[in-house]
């Protein structure tokens, strides 16, 4: 007989699924809203994270507000959309700072 059994059979002892954790060394686990500031999504779950920024929640109560950039709601695999970026002018500045490249000599 395994554990498996003997637990799924409810003869395996309670203490054992209740691991003690020493107390003040884990950080404080907290209802957070997280927001992506790019598509305005909001969420309200559970995290380690902390902010002093707060915002009320749709059941009246105020909650932790995390800032993200990148969410589900706008990262390009979950989002199937490819966002395009502003690079003109990048490669011009790079030239410019570090000089035009020189033929390769043979």
């Amino acid at each position: 007989m395994g554990w498996g059994y003997l637990a799924k059979m409810g003869v395996f002892p309670e203490s054992l699924w209740s691991f003690p954790v020493k107390a003040d060394i884990h950080p404080k686990y907290q209802d957070v809203v997280f927001q992506d500031v790019t598509s305005d999504f909001i969420i309200l779950t559970r995290s380690t994270l902390s902010s002093k920024e707060t915002i009320k929640w749709e059941d009246g109560k105020e909650y932790p507000l995390v800032k993200v950039e990148v969410s589900s709601a706008s990262h390009p695999f979950y989002t199937g959309k490819q966002k395009l970026m502003d690079t003109s002018g990048r490669v011009d500045k790079f030239r410019k700072r570090y000089g035009a490249a020189k033929p390769a000599t043979e």
